[in-house]
Parts: C-alpha cells; sequence; structure tokens
C-alpha cells in the first residue's frame, strides 16, 4: 500500500495512464482486426482501404509506447504482404 504522498501520487498517474493505454491498444487492435476481416472475407479493396487507416494507428501505438516500433513495423509488413497476395 502506497505511504509516501509521491507513492500516492504515482498510483493516481499510473491508474490515469492505464485507462489511457487500455483505449488505445482497444483502438489499435480493431483497426487490425478490421484489416484481418476483410482479407478473410477476400474483398481486396476493402481490405486496402483498411489497411490504409490501420497503418498510421500502428505507428502512431508505436510512437507512443504501446507497442514496440518493430512489433509495429512487422505487423504492418505482414498485413501489407497479405494483401498483396490476394491480388
Amino acid at each position: 500500500m502506497a505511504n509516501s504522498p509521491q507513492s500516492k501520487k504515482r498510483v493516481r498517474q499510473t491508474e490515469r495512464r492505464t485507462e489511457v493505454n487500455r483505449n488505445r491498444r482497444s483502438r489499435m487492435r480493431g483497426y487490425v482486426r478490421g484489416v484481418e476481416e476483410a482479407i478473410e472475407s477476400g474483398n481486396s479493396a476493402a481490405a486496402k482501404e483498411a489497411f490504409l487507416a490501420a497503418e498510421p494507428q500502428l505507428m502512431r501505438s508505436a510512437q507512443k509506447g504501446l507497442v514496440h516500433k518493430n512489433a509495429a513495423s512487422r505487423k504492418v509488413s505482414r498485413l501489407s504482404a497479405r494483401i498483396k497476395a490476394m491480388a
């Protein structure tokens, strides 16, 4: 249990940041899920459109520290490859 004023403040800050990060991570996963569903449906145009919306979200998540930069780049690369394979 936090006792000092600084440790109590840290707990409050951590709770706020956790909530913000949870929302950002959920939004990022939603965009990625949209791309994957479009790929599964076989609709190339919808997949490209969803990918163009998801790619900035992934990179922004990396910039904010939600995921590692290389992990975001790898995800973008693999989604892009799957879309290209559809054509």
